[in-house]
């Protein structure tokens, strides 16, 4: 049973989605209680209606979830992809809201892009990890 509380270290990658999921979960807390905040300052361009602040939030609310387990769970290909994705579905989404209905501004989403794109590329940089990141199909293994 002592095994089973072994220390278990985290990597770097592991620690800035921590740090991201930290972060998201600032920006969820903002949306679900502060009308002065942190998500009416990043739409600032629109009235926050309390339905649209609890919506961002919750969406926000999954993928800050999504970040915490592939912290430690780095070696689970679909979560490790599932949170990658999230990454990539934040982008477009704040980026259609920025130059499709200007609903955000620039700098906003200049946030958003460098934490997203600073996760992405780690999380592509380590895919193919042989210590963390999950290991493409196809990819040589050692054979007993």
């Amino acid at each position: 049973m002592a095994g089973a509380w072994k220390k278990h270290s985290v990597p770097a990658l592991g620690w800035w989605l921590i740090a991201v999921g930290t972060f998201r979960s600032a920006f969820t807390w903002s949306c679900f209680f502060g009308s002065g905040s942190l998500c009416s300052a990043t739409y600032s361009e629109i009235p926050m209606t309390g339905v649209h602040g609890r919506t961002v939030a919750v969406w926000t609310l999954l993928s800050c979830t999504l970040c915490f387990l592939c912290a430690f769970n780095l070696g689970s290909k679909p979560l490790y992809a599932a949170t990658f994705l999230s990454f990539v579905y934040a982008i477009g989404y704040l980026a259609i809201e920025c130059l499709v209905f200007h609903t955000i501004r620039a700098a906003s989403l200049a946030t958003f892009i460098f934490i997203a794109g600073t996760s992405m590329v780690w999380m592509l940089l380590q895919w193919n990890s042989d210590a963390h990141g999950p290991r493409l199909r196809g990819a040589t293994s050692k054979q007993s």
